[in-house]
């Protein structure tokens, strides 16, 4: 990875993903580009500039001027905030996707992580299954307490809030983009109904897409069973994670993969050891990874960090 000198001229710089690069490779006629991503990560717009002494040609000249990464195909790290088209001009806000820790699961200590017990003895051992407040039992999911949630809708007030405020149709996410590490675990619903990826790419990432009105992952926030909104408008609002007006809310569970159920050989290749998690044994394994949430309608991306651990 390197950064493209960007001093005289504007640069596009595109490259193919790995997928566009394999159907190329087959050389039989049939690769056709029909789908494109544009982003802007490396931008910084608070250097826009409406007081330049040499005038309006000059406002924008250090945003234009920003060195930009060169591009590469991992999906996992690049272009975290796409760009989109919208054709109305009246909009203030954007809406955002906000994990729920009031009705879904919490962060484990001061990380912002969240934990998942690979095996039963792991959680036994951090008395998950008495307290259930650790993290994510990771090998039996049929309980409402592994759920993991999220709230997409306007974090602002500005435009009203509480359960019966909406946003606009034209932003609501009615469908999310889930992807994982496919060697680590994968994704349920709420009664432990194991989802099928969409696609595994050739980094082992596992690409989910869950639609509203499918299979429960995706609901509107108004009618959702996590929040009973309308049956008691106090308690339901202080459930939202959205301060402004709502869309929909985003519901799945993470289950451990076999290999990490029963073995410790990934944690081994890709893991690290820690041994202050748990005083009772010698040694707690553990791998670090993300699980990212984009919205469809929006391009919104959230990273959340996961801490698979095995206590052996």
């Amino acid at each position: 990875m390197a950064f493209l000198d960007n001093s005289g001229d504007i640069i596009l710089d595109a490259v193919l993903t790995d997928t566009g690069r394999m159907r190329l490779a087959k050389g039989d006629g049939s690769f056709n580009i029909t789908k494109f991503a544009l982003g802007d990560d490396e931008i910084n717009y608070s250097l826009y500039d409406k007081n330049h002494t040499s005038g309006s040609a000059y406002y924008d000249i250090e945003i234009l001027q920003t060195p930009v990464l060169e591009a590469f195909t991992n999906n996992t790290s690049t272009m975290k905030s796409k760009l989109l088209s919208i054709s109305r001009t009246n909009l203030l806000y954007l809406p955002v996707i906000r994990r729920n820790e009031t009705v879904g699961l919490s962060d484990n200590g001061t990380n912002s992580i969240l934990s998942l017990m690979v095996d039963q003895s792991t959680a036994i051992d951090v008395n998950l299954l008495s307290s259930g407040s650790v993290g994510i039992n990771g090998y039996q999911l049929a309980q409402s307490a592994n759920s993991v949630v999220f709230d997409q809708g306007i974090e602002s007030t500005a435009l009203g809030s509480g359960d019966d405020t909406d946003i606009d149709a034209d932003l609501v996410e009615t469908q999310y983009i889930i992807e994982m590490d496919n060697r680590f675990g994968y994704l349920s619903d709420g009664s432990g109904n194991q989802a099928t990826p969409s696609f595994i790419d050739d980094d082992n990432i596992a690409s989910y897409y869950f639609s509203a009105g499918t299979g429960g992952y995706v609901t509107d926030i108004g009618s959702d069973t996590f929040y009973n909104l309308g049956t008691d408008d106090t308690a339901a609002t202080n459930k939202l994670q959205i301060g402004g007006p709502h869309g929909t809310t985003l519901t799945f569970q993470i289950r451990a993969s076999l290999e990490l159920q029963h073995s410790t050989f990934l944690f081994e290749q890709l893991g690290g050891t820690n041994y202050a998690w748990n005083t009772n044994k010698a040694t707690v394994r553990y791998i670090d990874t993300n699980v990212r949430i984009t919205g469809a309608t929006t391009g919104y991306t959230l990273d959340v960090p996961v801490r698979f651990i095995k206590i052996v």
